[in-house]
């Protein structure tokens, strides 16, 4: 005579035996023990189901928070369900259900059983246990640093079960990115700009809550390098000066100096205190990161002095001819170029010449001074003489 089999929620199982029925041969296997769904979304509870062979199935049903020695009720008779819940398994192994619109209410443990033309009953105990959520708590998940270039997947989770109709929409610097709406929980940004580093955060449509922000670091080699100099008028010797590098990069970059291809420094700063005509010339910097190296355009430092080094030639000839006048030219060294030059007489306080070049009709000694806006100089002084001998007038 066979014996009645059945499952009762207790920590151990107890199995009424049929005679050369083993109780390995009876079971419900459930995909997840524990889901966690959005209020009125749809919840799958995925099952599968064993007995021995020579059984045919006669019974199958899912119940809710089984009572020892109670008969658990068949949630499809239940007012509260039957509109709710649908079977989607059948007779054999699968017993997957459907449950619609769940709501906080139905938070409880789901069992199924089901019985066997030969008087097996077997309940698949602990079951599957369901906790509903108003807010999908959801989280972005990103790698913390991409390379410009690379290619980009972020990944919106939730804590909850989400349906298949789930539409999720994206955020970046809290602005939505509207054409990124899409049906699954990843955003795609391939070939990855810098312009795409930000904080972003996801949502699910039709609820209000964001996720935490997750900020994309994108990093990439240096780009818009440029000097300048500061003050950017007219420098004079003795003026302070500083030159600055602009680069843009990430990770920020080394900034290196160069006067022509010489290095003079680095830092993104470079200071000159004290300027002389000697930092005149073309300086450049370089910025390097591990992504890459970029030259900056090269900019002119020029740098203003007053004449010096002024001196005193005679055109042509040392030996003139008496009569002759000898024509004096003034040099001197200055930035800009002196323009203005005038000619004096020892022990005369009025000017006896201007220009660069002067004639000088008689013996004496003279000087010439050189101007231009940053200051003056003058010559040493320089001797005309008159050989009545030889009839010639020298310099010396």
């Amino acid at each position: 005579m066979l014996m009645l089999i059945r499952m009762t929620p207790l920590p151990l199982i107890s199995l009424l035996m049929i005679y050369g029925v083993s109780s390995a041969d009876w079971g419900v296997s459930y995909s997840h023990s524990h889901i966690c769904a959005l209020k009125d979304s749809s919840v799958i509870m995925s099952c599968t189901y064993t007995y021995p062979t020579g059984h045919q199935i006669k019974t199958v049903f899912w119940t809710k928070n089984t009572v020892k020695g109670v008969e658990p009720p068949d949630l499809s008779e239940d007012p509260e369900y039957s509109q709710r819940l649908q079977y989607l398994g059948d007779k054999q192994q699968n017993c997957t259900i459907r449950l619609s619109h769940v709501t906080q209410k139905d938070e409880h443990t789901y069992c199924f059983r089901f019985t066997t033309n030969k008087g097996g009953i077997w309940l698949g105990y602990p079951g599957v246990s369901l906790t509903v959520k108003d807010d999908p708590d959801l989280q972005v998940e990103s790698p913390e640093r991409v390379t410009e270039g690379d290619s980009v997947r972020l990944t919106c989770k939730s804590s909850c079960t989400l349906t298949d109709r789930a539409t999720f929409i994206w955020y970046r610097n809290s602005q939505p990115l509207t054409e990124r709406r899409d049906t699954n929980n990843q955003l795609l940004l391939q070939s990855v700009r810098r312009e795409d580093a930000g904080r972003y955060s996801c949502a699910l449509h039709g609820h209000t809550y964001i996720s935490p922000d997750v900020h994309l670091n994108v990093m990439y080699a240096p780009k818009s390098i440029s000097a300048s100099i500061s003050p950017s008028g007219e420098i004079v010797e003795g003026d302070s000066v500083t030159l600055i590098c602009s680069s843009d990069s990430n990770p920020p970059a080394e900034i290196n100096w160069f006067k022509g291809g010489t290095f003079v420094g680095s830092g993104r700063i470079y200071s000159i205190s004290k300027i002389s005509s000697d930092h005149s010339g073309e300086y450049k910097c370089k910025s390097r990161n591990q992504h890459g190296e970029k030259y900056s355009d090269t900019v002119t430092l020029n740098v203003m002095y007053p004449p010096r080094n002024v001196s005193v030639s005679i055109n042509g000839s040392v030996e003139i001819v008496e009569g002759d006048s000898v024509t004096l030219i003034c040099s001197s060294d200055s930035n800009p170029p002196a323009l203005n030059f005038s000619w004096f007489k020892e022990d005369e306080s009025s000017a006896v010449g201007s220009g660069q070049s002067f004639s000088a009709l008689q013996s004496g000694r003279f000087y010439c001074e050189a101007h231009n806006q940053h200051g003056s100089q003058r010559s040493d002084i320089v001797t005309v003489t008159e050989d009545r001998e030889n009839q010639t007038k020298k310099l010396i």
